[in-house]
């Protein structure tokens, strides 16, 4: 824990303990944990002078911040209606059956994280999947067992 809070002072150090930089910090301590610990959010709340009630009010408000321990990979299967028409409810049956994630898990060895998200705007690409901000198009459950593969590979 101690070394937690010494990277979680880092961040804070950087940008000013002041509330005007509560965002920026939580992005930041959010990207170097992939995600905000119970503590972090406790000792910005110290730091900035805020209630704790209110560094978790915007933790929970924002998508881009997770509670929970996430992935070093984040897997995002578009579901939005053409995705979803050209087989995404496929590609997560896959995930299922590879890895044993439904969306908003994380395998135990925090190697993947499976997320959904309603419309990446690659319509005509469906179905789409962003792996840690890399597109790839027209996905088929063979694809995605091959991406699931090679993700493996390299967290191995």
């Amino acid at each position: 824990m101690e070394n937690i809070l010494q990277d979680v002072d880092a961040v804070i150090d950087q940008w000013g303990a002041k509330p005007e930089s509560l965002l920026q910090i939580m992005l930041d301590v959010n990207h170097h944990f992939n995600y905000l610990p119970r503590e972090s959010i406790v000792r910005i709340a110290e730091r900035l002078r805020m209630p704790v009630s209110q560094v978790y009010s915007v933790a929970t408000f924002f998508k881009v911040f997770s509670l929970t321990p996430r992935g070093r990979t984040i897997v995002h299967v578009c579901t939005g209606t053409a995705c979803h028409v050209k087989g995404a409810p496929k590609l997560l049956d896959r995930m299922k059956q590879d890895l044993g994630l439904d969306p908003g898990e994380t395998t135990e060895d925090l190697a993947l994280t499976l997320e959904t998200v309603n419309c990446v705007g690659a319509c005509a690409s469906a179905p789409v999947v962003v792996v840690n901000g890399e597109t790839y198009s027209e996905v088929t459950p063979n694809k995605m067992a091959a991406l699931v593969k090679e993700i493996k590979e390299q967290s191995a």
